[in-house]
Order: structure tokens, then C-alpha cells, then sequence
């Protein structure tokens, strides 16, 4: 086991260092950020004292080095638009983020496990057809339009939730966002979670329907367990290994991936801070946000890799 968390500790490492390289070159492709500070009117003289205060003016390499140097420590430079560091801004935003995606990810996994089951145990019936034509809406809807939908529908329309307008206050306590602030959140929410409750309550369906068809489920019913008990103690727990994958590997993606939802509805998280930056050519900032959340999408499924190893004892650890 330390073998196998070494070695895919190695490769996380290898794939974050992977994405710094993909930024840097990125980045250094696009216009000078030191004309486009100061405009078209700037003169050569200011244009070349802020490209050596941003240190534009040394080497490629010496750059790249230097740029691995501060973002592994944590410093993604200042913002070119409030000169605050980008970390900082980063992780001012990030508990909404963390607000919106966690809420999703809970109603993904209720909802999305909830339906699988059902579809399992009433396998071809009309229930499990309407509940797989929904995974497949789900599945193929982009988030954005979905987003635009229930903002019409249930925001213009019918008017029952509010669109936009939460701010972050100053004072504000993230725990008690659900008893104060939660109609912000229901329709940000319910789009964001769409896909993941699509994907988990399909692997859900196909695992139980494999676990169900097994010999020991078979004489657990013979034995004459109630029904509740053979799908909950024992079908589901022997199906639940990759379902936990797919709920984590959509943790990982709903943190980092929530950009288009926080736009579309002003929330005030990370992706809303790198959509602002982005017709500002606030390139710290588009870069910092862009690295933040790799690094966490890498993280998390790192984790994902080791609990699922210690949960299937047949994954391979050689």
C-alpha cells in the first residue's frame, strides 16, 4: 500500500508540474502585458520599467524557472487591476465555491443513488425508463443552457427564486449561509448538480443490477431476508465501490468545473473572479485560478485513488 500511494503521489506531482509548464507557455504566447497596462499611449520608457518590475525582460528560461519557483510556494503574483496578491483573492472566494459545490454534490448523491436503486430493483419498468431518459437529458444538457433555462423558467417566469444578487459580507459565517442565504443558492445548486445526479444514478443502476444477479443476493433471498434488507445491506454495499469513484471524481470536477455556473448566475466564488479578470487581460489572476484549481482537482482525485484502493481489495497495488 505505501508503494502504490508513493507512486501515485509521484504522478500527481508530475501531473501538477505538467500544468504549470502548459500555463507558463500559455501565458508567455500572449500580448504584453506591460503594453496592455498602460495602453496604447504608453510611452517605451514606462513600458520597460514595468516590464522589469514583472521581470518580462529576462530570459525564457530563467522566467519559467523563476515561475515554478513562486507558484510552488504559493505566489502567484499580484493582480494587474487591484494589486492584491492572487492567492489572497482566490481564497476570499473560495468558501462560496466551496458553499456551492459541496450543496451540489450532496443532492447529486442523494438524489443520483436514490434513483439508481430504484431503477435497479425496477429494472425495464416504466419507472426505470423515465428515470434513464432523465440521466440522459441530464447527461447531454450542457450546465450553461440548463442554467439559462431554470433562470427563465423559475427565476423570470414563475419568480420563485431569486437569480443573482448574493454578495459576501463582511461579517458573513459560511455555516450559517443555509438558514439565511439559501434561495441564492437553489438554482446554481440544482444546475451544477444536474450531470453528476445523471452519471451517479447510472453507475448505481448498472452496479446494483450486477450485484443483484449474484449468486449470494440469490441466497440471501432464499433465506427469506425482506427485501429491504438484501438491497440495503447487502446489495448496495458491495455496489457502492464505484459509485464512491464517480462521487469523487465529480467532487474534483464540480470544485474546479463550477466556473460557467458561478458566471451565469454572479455568484461570488473562484470562477466568477477568473470570468471578471478575463476582458480585464488580468493575466496573474486568470493564471492563479486557472493553477488553484488544478492543483485541487489533482489533490482530490489523489485522495479518491487511495480510498478506493483501501475500499476494493482487488484493485492491484503493484
Amino acid at each position: 500500500m505505501l508503494a502504490f500511494t508513493i507512486r501515485k503521489l509521484f504522478y500527481s506531482i508530475l501531473i501538477i508540474f505538467g500544468v504549470m509548464s502548459v500555463i507558463f507557455f500559455v501565458m508567455n504566447l500572449l500580448p504584453d502585458p506591460a503594453r496592455m497596462m498602460q495602453g496604447q499611449r504608453a510611452d517605451i520608457s514606462t513600458q520597460a520599467a514595468i516590464r522589469h518590475e514583472l521581470g518580462l525582460d529576462l530570459p525564457v528560461w530563467q522566467r519559467y524557472v523563476n515561475f515554478l519557483g513562486k507558484t510552488a510556494s504559493g505566489d502567484f503574483g499580484r493582480s494587474y487591476t487591484s494589486n492584491r496578491p492572487v492567492l489572497d483573492s482566490i481564497l476570499e472566494r473560495l468558501p462560496a465555491t466551496a458553499v456551492l459545490t459541496l450543496s451540489a454534490m450532496l443532492v447529486a448523491t442523494i438524489l443520483g443513488i436514490g434513483i439508481g436503486i430504484l431503477s435497479a430493483v425496477k429494472s425495464y419498468s416504466i419507472l426505470d425508463n423515465i428515470s434513464m431518459v432523465f440521466a440522459l437529458i441530464g447527461i447531454s444538457v450542457p450546465s450553461f443552457v440548463f442554467g439559462l433555462l431554470v433562470i427563465i423558467l423559475f427565476g423570470s417566469l414563475l419568480q420563485i427564486f431569486p437569480i443573482s444578487g448574493f454578495v459576501i459580507q463582511d461579517d458573513a459565517k459560511w455555516y450559517e449561509f443555509w438558514a439565511y442565504h439559501w434561495e441564492y443558492l437553489a438554482l446554481p445548486m440544482f444546475t451544477l448538480a444536474l450531470r453528476p445526479i445523471s452519471i451517479i444514478a447510472r453507475v448505481t443502476r448498472s452496479s446494483m443490477l450486477d450485484v443483484l444477479s449474484s449468486d449470494y443476493i440469490r441466497t440471501a433471498k432464499s433465506k427469506g431476508l425482506s427485501q429491504k434488507v438484501v438491497i440495503f445491506r447487502h446489495a448496495l454495499r458491495n455496489a457502492l465501490n464505484p459509485v464512491v469513484t464517480t462521487i469523487g471524481s465529480w467532487l474534483a470536477a464540480l470544485l474546479t468545473g463550477a466556473f460557467f455556473i458561478e458566471y451565469i448566475f454572479n455568484w461570488p466564488g473562484v470562477g466568477a473572479l477568473a470570468f471578471d479578470a478575463i476582458p480585464r487581460s488580468d493575466f496573474p489572476t486568470i493564471q492563479g485560478t486557472v493553477m488553484f484549481s488544478a492543483v485541487v482537482f489533482v489533490i482530490i482525485n489523489y485522495i479518491v485513488d487511495i480510498l478506493y484502493a483501501k475500499l476494493d481489495p482487488k484493485v492491484k497495488l503493484n
